[in-house]
């Protein structure tokens, strides 16, 4: 049945796994990594059988989402953010109007989204560094430009400009919420200043580190709103404390590095701009060389445990799990640790 000789397999070799096939009939592949199991023996079921009745058990094939349109995205470049590739599997964003001490204008709210859904389909990326360019991380809202645009609001009625406003409202909160619906860990490092919806973004990223000169600022109330993209929704389950968010949030006084570690805003604290930036790196690196499987589902799980009880989270795990446990991860990590092998190491296929 099976004619020709060894080759290296492509659709492998392009999710990082080391295997080679025999091509067979009607271009299909039979693997042999040595790996065997119930996966390969359905994989090998799955290629023999006719497209449509394939299709019917399987659904439809796909290519990866990333072969294209999200790394294609990411190269055409932002006007507010540089991505540039650190590792093989990790990204680092950039917040970049440095002159403009990265204040966030019309452009970042829509980039950020286009950014991170570019991310979260790109399954070469595993894990995300954010930080800022120039002198500070972030001066919050660029008040100069979107000024305009928060208060002038169209609509023939008040109840229609409110809603006009609230479907802006709710876009905003996206461009921050895009962060924890990425599927792929997202560590931010602070240096200097990080005001008002540069609290709102560092909320809503999974580590947080920053550089001793940082300070952090719920700036709204001092601009006549209440902080309406993640702050308030976010901050009280991060730090555990709500006397501390209440104060923060009605006072808009500056929190320093120290009383940010010391009250779980952030995890780690380094002597400057950068060492955190190198920190953040070499940990999105350490989660980059561990299974994607494992590192997205326990993102996943969570988040999930974050906003339901106990019992709800722990039915969430079990049905999450009783699909991934059967991923072939689970056997290539165990003999990597009978081996006393190196994760980094270890082909883990791409997600």
């Amino acid at each position: 049945m099976w004619g020709g000789g060894w080759e290296v397999c492509p659709t492998c070799a392009a999710r990082g796994r080391r295997s080679r096939y025999r091509e067979g009939r009607g271009g299909a592949c039979r693997h042999v990594t040595g790996r065997g199991g119930l996966m390969a023996a359905l994989g090998l079921l799955r290629a023999a059988l006719p497209p449509r009745l394939s299709s019917v058990l399987w659904g439809p094939h796909r290519p990866m989402a990333t072969a294209t349109g999200a790394p294609e995205r990411l190269r055409r470049g932002f006007e507010t953010l540089q991505v540039r590739q650190e590792q093989e599997h990790v990204l680092h964003v950039q917040l970049h109007r440095p002159d403009k001490r990265n204040a966030m204008n019309g452009a970042f709210w829509r980039e950020m989204v286009e950014c991170f859904q570019a991310i979260a389909q790109d399954s070469s990326c595993r894990a995300v560094v954010i930080s800022g360019a120039g002198a500070v991380f972030s001066a919050g809202i660029d008040l100069v430009e979107m000024g305009s645009e928060l208060l002038m609001v169209e609509g023939d009625d008040p109840a229609r400009k409110a809603w006009n406003l609230r479907r802006k409202i709710c876009a905003f909160q996206e461009s921050f919420s895009v962060l924890e619906k990425c599927p792929k860990p997202v560590i931010v490092a602070v240096h200097g200043a990080c005001i008002g919806a540069g609290v709102d973004l560092i909320c809503a990223c999974d580590i947080r580190y920053c550089s001793q000169d940082a300070w952090f600022q719920v700036k709204e109330v001092d601009i006549g709103l209440a902080a309406d993209v993640g702050t308030l929704q976010r901050l009280p389950k991060i730090v555990g404390s709500q006397s501390l968010v209440n104060e923060l949030a009605f006072t808009a006084r500056k929190m320093m590095a120290p009383e940010a570690q010391s009250c779980g805003l952030v995890s780690r604290v380094f002597p400057d701009k950068g060492s955190v930036v190198q920190a953040a790196i070499a940990v999105a690196e350490a989660i980059a060389a561990r299974s994607p499987v494992a590192v997205q589902g326990t993102k996943e799980n969570l988040l999930y445990a974050r906003d339901h009880s106990v019992p709800e989270s722990l039915r969430y795990m079990a049905t999450w799990n009783m699909g991934m446990l059967q991923s072939q991860d689970v056997v290539t990590a165990a003999q990597a640790a009978m081996n006393r092998k190196d994760l980094k190491d270890v082909p883990f296929s791409n997600l």
